[in-house]
């Protein structure tokens, strides 16, 4: 299965679909940033997903799919581009998604190295290397890492990586937007009636995804 072109094309879809998930889950710990100008609830989220048992469990499976759709993603695209290496033509990009379509491996890439600098900014430091902003808080009797203060610090201070952050999700909603229902494709949902439906709602979850970590660093523009 992993050598064949089908195979890496259901692990990619499988692993996307897996990461679709990962990110309604992540969106909405993320919002509660502006719902709550004091902190507590990001604290008290950010908390929970780094102490939960569970939650820590999923992290390297989170990982993985990160990696397998990542690495089966940029092997599809390249052996794609052998076999056909002459440029998509008007018909062939309209028949095929358009130019979100051509240019999935290249919004791929685009959120890949949002992914990395967002990493080094956030998670690395609250789970590995520290930082001052870091400090400790008290909230119901328990001492935690101010999360808030190190995410809300680059936001009010960075325009720089709050336009970052923008530009990410915007390619982020437009992967998606093919990415979903191209996956449901991949593994044989694919009759007339459910792709017009899928198509539909790919749209609709793009937009909800994009809008919602636009609206972030949007607001700390805005507002601070």
């Amino acid at each position: 299965m992993l050598k064949s072109s089908i195979g890496r094309k259901i692990l990619v879809s499988l692993s996307g679909l897996f990461l679709m998930i990962f990110l309604l889950v992540h969106l909405a710990v993320n919002l509660t940033l502006i719902f709550d100008d004091s902190g507590v609830l990001f604290n008290k989220a950010a908390h929970f997903m780094a102490t939960n048992p569970a939650i820590r469990i999923m992290e390297p499976l989170l990982a993985l799919g990160f990696i397998v759709h990542i690495a089966y993603a940029a092997i599809v695209t390249l052996r794609n581009y052998m076999a056909r290496p002459a440029r998509y033509n008007k018909r062939d990009s309209q028949e095929t998604g358009g130019w979100v379509s051509k240019n999935m491996f290249f919004m791929g890439s685009t959120v890949f190295i949002f992914l990395i600098i967002h990493i080094w900014n956030f998670f690395w430091k609250m789970r590995f290397s520290g930082d001052p902003l870091l400090d400790h808080v008290m909230i119901d009797g328990e001492e935690i890492e101010n999360s808030y203060n190190l995410v809300a610090t680059l936001f009010k201070s960075s325009y720089i990586y709050s336009s970052i952050y923008v530009l990410g999700s915007i390619a982020l909603g437009l992967h998606l937007s093919h990415g979903f229902w191209s996956s449901f494709h991949t593994i044989g949902w694919n009759n007339e009636i459910w792709m017009k439906r899928l198509r539909t709602v790919a749209i609709v979850y793009a937009v909800i995804i994009a809008g919602g970590f636009i609206s972030i660093p949007v607001y700390y523009m805005i507002f601070f």
